[in-house]
C-alpha cells in the first residue's frame, strides 16, 4: 500500500510573493507536511523544469513525496514521488504509463461517475472539493459540503483528500467526515509564517483522527 499523506501543501506564487516554491516547500516541511504537491500553470516546461528540481531536492533531503501537478513529464524529468490529474488534465491510466507503477498518482474530478473512473484507472488517492467556497480558483465550482464528502470517502476504495477552502477552523470536521487527509493552499501560502500554520493544521489532523 503506498504511503498516502494526511497533510498535502500545494505551493503557490500566485497568491503570495514573499517565497518562492522551494522555500514554500521547505516551511512546509519544517512544518509536518508529509506530501507536497507542485502546480503552477505558467511558465514554459524548462522553468517549471528548473522549479520542480529545486523542489524536489528540498523533498528528497527531508524524505517527504513531492508530486507535480498535471505535468507527468516533469515529474518524470525530475523523479518526483507521483503526479496529481485534474479531470481536463491527462488521463489517469495515460499518467500511469509515463510514471512507474511505484508512483504516487492522484486525480481530482467533478462528478462520482469520473471519480469512479479515475480509481479504476489506476489513482491512488482522489482529491475532493471544493468542500467550502475558495479563492484559490478562479474557475471554482459550487462548494460540495461535508455531506457529499462523506459520501465520496463511503464509495471511494482509495484514500480521499479533500480541498477548497479548508482552514484551522474547519479542518477537524472535514477529517472526522471520513477523509484520509486534506490539501491546502492559501491555507499555508498566504499566512504569514508557513511553518506555524501547517504545524497548527497537522496537529488539528491528528487530534480529530
Amino acid at each position: 500500500m503506498k504511503n498516502i499523506g494526511v497533510l498535502h501543501v500545494i505551493t503557490d506564487t500566485t497568491l503570495q510573493s514573499r517565497f518562492t516554491h522551494a522555500e514554500l516547500a521547505e516551511l512546509a516541511i519544517k512544518g509536518g507536511a508529509d506530501t507536497v504537491q507542485f502546480r503552477q500553470k505558467q511558465g514554459t516546461t524548462r522553468e517549471l523544469v528548473a522549479i520542480a528540481q529545486q523542489m524536489q531536492a528540498v523533498c528528497t533531503r527531508d524524505n517527504v513525496p513531492l508530486i507535480v501537478n498535471d505535468r507527468a513529464d516533469i515529474a518524470l524529468a525530475v523523479g518526483a514521488a507521483g503526479a496529481h490529474f485534474g479531470q481536463d488534465d491527462m488521463p489517469v491510466s495515460i499518467g500511469r504509463q509515463i510514471l512507474s507503477s511505484k508512483a504516487i498518482l492522484g486525480a481530482s474530478a467533478r462528478t462520482e461517475e469520473k471519480i469512479l473512473e479515475a480509481i479504476s484507472e489506476g489513482a491512488d488517492y482522489i482529491g475532493f472539493g471544493p468542500i467550502y467556497g475558495t479563492s484559490s480558483k478562479a474557475d471554482a465550482e459550487a462548494a460540495k459540503g461535508l455531506g457529499r464528502l462523506r459520501r465520496m470517502c463511503d464509495i471511494a476504495a482509495c484514500p480521499v483528500i479533500a480541498i477548497g477552502g479548508i482552514s484551522l477552523q474547519n479542518a477537524g470536521e472535514v477529517i472526522r467526515a471520513g477523509a484520509h487527509g486534506i490539501a491546502v493552499i492559501s491555507a499555508v501560502c498566504a499566512h504569514a509564517e508557513p511553518d506555524v500554520a501547517t504545524q497548527e493544521l497537522l496537529s488539528e489532523i491528528q487530534g480529530a483522527k
